[in-house]
């Protein structure tokens, strides 16, 4: 790493070079710079915008999972039937399910080496069990915060290995060269964030050869969001740099509640707790529920069924499946304005239905039941139950200030991960070159995943980024003449933005009234429940407010990261939902996490009203992956390719072993 200045319209930037310039602290960005580094690629560079503050070390759930292939007992296994699970959920092309089972036993491993207290038998075998989309016991857990103990072990390796991280730091351009034929990444443009009232506002220059880009999912669009507040990603910064998306209509929603941001998955939902919806203002208490089900039994058993089926899905919700719950919650939410609770210190109880017979353990379903008795749970409250099977739920939450002995807790249907994203070959670069996505920024994650297979992904991609970097991207950035040459434009571009927004003024309230209005807008049509005309007036919208950004200017310099990821957050709007236009407009059925409104459809139960038909049938996409492109003025274009099936390789080990002395494994022919 070399350090400089070079000089742009007059203004002096300090400029770095180097070989891997690394954005995000989260556990995919982390390892990426641990297997650069053990590869031998060691001049590199971490930037953060705060170090531990993306999803990695801030989200978790009643028991985190990482998916792996099966690596105790006797249940058989092997790389291609895990590869088929990940294939057969849709959306997700064969090769990279393919790399993702392969090298999930490699990553799982190394994280082990590196310290996360995985679970493991007296015979050294790592135990499994069954997750959602699971055909086999492949899941396992660190406990509620295995993520954040990812974290912990890969950021501890990464002070050992005594790795460069630059923290405060932003990136706000994505900066490119093109050469004719292919467009590259070269760069970055970045701000200290640290040194915004500086002269020149704390800019910097990263010439590079390759960026890796773990920044996350888009979580700054929605408003209600299990995300951590503290995270917000940067995909709209891609996509401005001409990066294409891949799946963007894909999510994953869920209960979480949002004072303090959290999914409330396992036995927050096991236990039975009563869920009862007041007016803003916390009056007028009802078990919204009640109306809408047959039986307790009934009611009951969906509350316990949330436990594990967390994630919202279409499937789960006629014939009164688990995810009706979600819907009920969502028309409290955001049709009816009211706010929903769960309440741990009764029962459900009858109210308002009187088909419904009191709660007793008798009415139960039989699967809980047996849950119950098994865990000596069949005690009086939720809140006893909860205690009895899982006190550390009780003490997350106090450390949080939430007393659910005491109080009950505030919940929404809320966006939990992002399915789609950037895209990425098999080696994670992206099609504009030297760029590589990694983590969740990166859309491979398909349709239906296994739960856990997105921490998997994180770490596979990783590695598979550094293998190639290391390996055929392992040059000297461009010349200083050279990248000065190749920049000069988009840097003083992003430079004039700046200056307008301070020529401007303005006050903190109207930039977060702005991003107010489209985390609303994106909440209310873009989440689990989609109408199409409703998401096209919705665009609509966003390509006003996109146009309006430059309007609403700084009060002083403090404001301006704030005012640039509104404009990074409108632009991820935009495009995800001509997505989902694009999606719904082609005849995309209701899969994965969000149904498609139809009037012709069918109702998700007695009591509803036509508002809430929703399509269903066959899914006429399920080997078409939509690659999307954002166009400056606001416009998105968008391509249909089939998706790439299950490779069929020649594992002849005299081949492979030829191929392998003789470098033709990692190439760039195979990455197309």
């Amino acid at each position: 790493m070399q350090q400089s200045t070079i000089t742009i319209d007059e203004r002096v930037f300090p400029l770095i070079s180097v070989n891997t310039v690394i954005v995000g602290t989260g556990a995919a960005s982390l390892n990426c710079a641990v297997q650069l580094d053990a590869q031998g690629c060691d001049d590199l560079l971490i930037i953060t915008e705060r170090i531990g503050g993306g999803t990695s070390n801030n989200t978790g759930s009643d028991k985190q999972t990482y998916y792996k292939l099966s690596l105790s007992g006797n249940a058989p296994d092997c790389v291609l039937d895990m590869a088929d699970s990940l294939f057969s959920g849709g959306g997700m092309h064969g090769d990279i399910a393919l790399i993702e089972a392969t090298l999930s036993a490699q990553s799982f491993y190394h994280l082990v080496q590196l310290g996360v207290p995985f679970p493991h038998t007296r015979f050294g075998g790592y135990v499994g069990y069954k997750t959602d989309h699971d055909p086999r016991q492949r899941a396992t857990s660190a406990g509620p915060k295995t993520s954040m103990l990812m974290f912990e072990a890969l950021y501890s390796e990464v002070q050992r290995r005594k790795l460069p991280i630059m923290d405060h730091c932003e990136v706000i351009r994505i900066l490119t060269q093109d050469n004719g034929q292919e467009s590259s990444v070269i760069g970055l443009l970045c701000w200290d964030t640290n040194r915004l009232h500086d002269a020149n506002h704390g800019l910097f220059l990263i010439n590079a050869t390759n960026v890796v880009y773990g920044t996350g999912g888009p979580s700054v669009i929605y408003k209600d969001s299990v995300y951590p507040t503290v995270h917000t990603g940067s995909t709209g910064l891609a996509f401005e740099a001409g990066i294409p998306g891949q799946n963007l209509t894909e999510w994953q929603y869920g209960l979480a509640s949002i004072k303090f941001r959290w999914n409330v998955s396992g036995t927050y939902m096991q236990v039975l707790p009563r869920f009862i919806s007041t007016d803003q203002r916390g009056h007028d208490p009802q078990e919204f529920l009640n109306p809408y089900f047959p039986s307790m039994t009934t009611l009951t058993t969906d509350i316990f069924l949330k436990g594990y089926q967390w994630p919202f899905d279409p499937r789960k919700v006629q014939h009164y499946g688990s995810s009706l719950i979600d819907i009920l919650v969502y028309q409290e939410c955001v049709v009816k304005h009211r706010r929903v609770f769960l309440d741990y210190l009764h029962n459900p109880s009858n109210a308002g239905n009187d088909r419904l017979a009191p709660f007793s353990f008798d009415i139960l379903a039989d699967e809980a039941k047996h849950y119950l008795s098994s865990s000596y749970a069949l005690l009086p409250t939720p809140l006893a139950r909860l205690q009895q099977m899982n006190p550390p739920a009780i003490e997350l939450y106090r450390e949080q200030g939430i007393d659910l002995t005491s109080e009950p807790l505030e919940v929404a249907v809320c966006a939990q991960h992002n399915n789609g994203g950037l895209q990425g070959n098999i080696w994670w670069e992206s099609p504009v070159k030297h760029f590589f996505p990694i983590g969740e920024v990166n859309g491979s994650h398909g349709v239906y995943r296994p739960g856990g297979s997105a921490l998997n992904a994180g770490q596979c991609g990783a590695m598979r980024a550094a293998q190639f970097i290391s390996k055929r991207y392992a040059s000297s950035p461009l010349y200083v003449d050279e990248f000065m040459q190749s920049v000069t434009k988009q840097v003083s571009e992003r430079c004039a933005q700046i200056e307008q927004l301070i020529t401007i003024g303005g006050d903190k309230a109207r930039l977060v009234a702005y991003r107010n209005e489209l985390q609303a807008r994106m909440s209310s049509y873009g989440a689990q429940m989609r109408d199409t005309e409703q998401i096209s007036g919705a665009l609509v919208k966003a390509r006003k407010q996109y146009d309006a950004w430059a309007q609403w200017g700084v009060e002083n310099a403090d404001d301006l990261p704030y005012a640039l990821k509104n404009r990074d957050a409108i632009i991820t709007q935009i495009v995800y939902l001509a997505a989902m236009e694009e999606y719904a407009r082609r005849g995309g059925v209701s899969r994965g996490s969000y149904m498609i409104m139809d009037r012709q459809g069918v109702l998700p139960c007695d009591g509803l009203g036509d508002d809430f038909r929703f399509r269903v049938g066959d899914d006429p996409l399920q080997d078409e992956i939509c690659e999307a492109i954002f166009h400056p003025k606001g416009d998105t274009s968008f391509t249909w390719v089939t998706r790439r099936p299950l490779p069929v390789a020649d594992d002849w080990f005299e081949n492979i072993w030829s191929a392998f002395r003789e470098d033709r494994i990692i190439r760039k022919e195979s990455a197309e």
